[in-house]
């Protein structure tokens, strides 16, 4: 074979090489894309207002502390329709044991974090049990991140049973709160966590949710209400440790 054909052979395959690369791009994107829709629709499902749904380039975020990632599990079942909560919840098998690493960024709040944990711990009659780890096998992630003024944290809801990945502080801002309030922003945003919604939904302009079987009703002394960062309540009310209890039951 001359070389002007040995030339000519090797820029096709180069041609073929990069065209399968984009291909195969263009595939990758487009299935990104189609799951961010099934999410999209998911979170209107859920009820969530249109006008209460932020784009970021990964995510999608609600009533500003709920994160949605593009690329989460969309659950198959359909939202249930008696409770407040996601319609996923995690697995029996993970909730017992939900592995929390901080981030050497949070490590000041340790104090607050632990305060946390130990309220969902000692929830009576549930399974949900956190765990603090340090190594590189974890289930949730705790960092501070700069949220912006009026932002006090963000969680993500479970997805494919697993409880979700990602709990994100704004640290400076609420430092000037005090310890309940620090250590009440961070046991509600693990609420999310492990499937709970903001107990004053409707308030907040939800279109639709329903209570917990036998905890109905609206509750003022719920930590999980949003939008009351630095003034909410500081403990898990009856009706939050309840609820837990029906969700989670030993």
């Amino acid at each position: 074979m001359s070389m002007k054909n040995l030339f000519s052979l090797a820029i096709l395959l180069a041609f073929g090489f990069v065209a399968c690369k984009k291909s195969g791009s263009a595939e990758q994107n487009a299935n990104q894309d189609d799951n961010a829709a099934k999410v999209l629709a998911y979170i209107r499902e859920l009820g969530f207002p249109a006008d209460q749904i932020v784009e970021r380039d990964d995510a999608y975020v609600v009533e500003e502390d709920i994160v949605f990632p593009k690329n989460m599990q969309v659950p198959v079942e359909k939202v249930k329709p008696e409770q407040y909560y996601t319609g996923s919840l995690v697995t029996a098998a993970k909730v017992v044991n939900i592995r929390l690493k901080v981030d050497a960024s949070m490590t000041s709040m340790q104090a607050e974090i632990d305060a946390a944990i130990n309220q969902w711990n000692t929830v009576p009659n549930c399974k949900i049990h956190w765990t603090l780890v340090t190594g590189t096998s974890y289930d949730v992630l705790m960092v501070n991140s700069n949220l912006g003024s009026g932002v006090c944290g963000q969680g993500t809801f479970p997805s494919g049973g697993n409880a979700g990945g990602t709990i994100w502080i704004n640290k400076n801002y609420i430092a000037g709160n005090s310890f309940a309030q620090r250590s009440r922003t961070i046991c509600h945003e693990m609420g999310h966590n492990v499937s709970f919604r903001h107990t004053n939904w409707s308030a907040r302009g939800e279109s639709s949710a329903t209570a917990v079987p036998g905890v109905g009703g609206t509750d003022a002394s719920s930590i999980m209400n949003g939008g009351q960062c630095g003034s909410g309540a500081t403990v898990l009310s009856t009706k939050d440790k309840q609820a837990a209890a029906v969700l989670y039951p030993l």
